[in-house]
């Protein structure tokens, strides 16, 4: 559905790129915008997505003022560790009215506080804020496979105005009320594909594989309720829908950053052979601090913790585990 004041999609990643996309083939204007102007100069050539033609509503912005010039909608689709500096950018290019969505999986390295506490923070705590987030691998979205999303926010006007803006017939969008376990089941999710990777790099098995996940599922439930989130957030498509998603399908970077582990890199040489940002390898040092901040038990990511930052082998990590104390479900 067509709304006539345009979108910036901050962030030109395989994810930001295909929002864009999406947004335009949805009739909105929208201007993409990237720190990267080697990647922008790129898609300005290209015209296009893995294959797919931008429409005409697309257009690329080399600079960021020019980006958010008279623009009320952003769609923050930048790595948690650069979230704080872009929006303090942000904060004298854009009006007091700005409102807020991101497709971004991750926490505020300086605090470990959610996303939208940083936006609180350089604005106001009356900003509008929604994050999106669900099973959506960036390729299948931009060339309109099916796909099903959770949207959470802290504003109904908004919401609402967001799913005119993304739902179309091959992009499903579900509201959910439940905005720190929407983002809190990003972050996780993150780090058990990293679990799940290295445990089938190892050839450990679908069984080790499935107890990762389900146990994964726990461990979300219960930081959740303590955060302030809701359990039942776990079930949604922000929760299991992404988690199993991300943690067994080679489209996911954490999953192959943790299958490179598992078969014996290094974490630095894992992270330089993708190429890409693996949000999970900076979410676990996130999610251990928040877990231990809130003492909070996540045995498994407080695992990947070790194997990633005190450099722990993944052998022994996750055969200790394995073999902890029985314990009631």
């Amino acid at each position: 559905m067509e709304i006539a004041s345009p979108i910036a999609v901050l962030g030109a990643g395989a994810w930001g790129t295909a929002l864009a996309v999406l947004l335009a083939r949805n009739g909105q204007l929208v201007r993409l915008w990237d720190h990267d102007t080697k990647r922008l100069t790129q898609l300005q050539s290209e015209r296009a997505f893995v294959g797919v033609p931008f429409p005409d509503s697309l257009t690329i912005e080399m600079n960021l003022a020019d980006a958010v010039r008279d623009i009320t909608d952003v769609c923050l689709v930048i790595p948690s560790f650069a979230f704080r500096k872009v929006l303090v950018q942000l904060k004298s290019l854009m009006p007091s009215t700005a409102r807020f969505v991101w497709g971004t999986k991750g926490l505020d390295p300086e605090t470990q506080g959610f996303l939208h506490q940083v936006i609180y923070d350089v604005f106001s705590n009356q900003t509008p804020v929604a994050v999106l987030s669900g099973p959506s691998f960036a390729k299948e979205v931009a060339i309109n496979l099916p796909t099903a999303v959770s949207l959470a926010g802290n504003n109904p006007d908004f919401l609402a105005s967001l799913v005119k803006r993304f739902h179309n017939g091959h992009f499903r969008v579900y509201i959910n009320n439940d905005l720190i376990g929407v983002q809190l089941c990003g972050v996780v999710k993150n780090v058990m594909a990293i679990a799940v990777g290295i445990s089938d790099g190892m050839g450990f098995g679908a069984n080790t594989r499935c107890a990762l996940i389900t146990r994964g599922l726990a461990e979300i439930a219960r930081l959740c309720e303590v955060l302030g989130g809701m359990r039942e957030t776990v079930m949604s498509l922000a929760g299991v829908g992404d988690l199993v998603l991300t943690s067994t399908d080679n489209q996911s970077r954490n999953r192959r950053f943790g299958l490179a582990i598992g078969q014996g890199a290094s974490a630095e040489k894992a992270l330089s052979d993708i190429g890409e940002s693996v949000e999970g390898y900076y979410n676990a040092k996130q999610l251990f601090q928040l877990a231990q901040k809130n003492k909070v038990s996540m045995p498994i990511s407080e695992q990947v913790y070790a194997i990633l930052y005190e450099n722990r082998a993944a052998k022994a990590v996750l055969t200790e585990l394995l073999a902890r104390e029985s314990t009631v479900e």
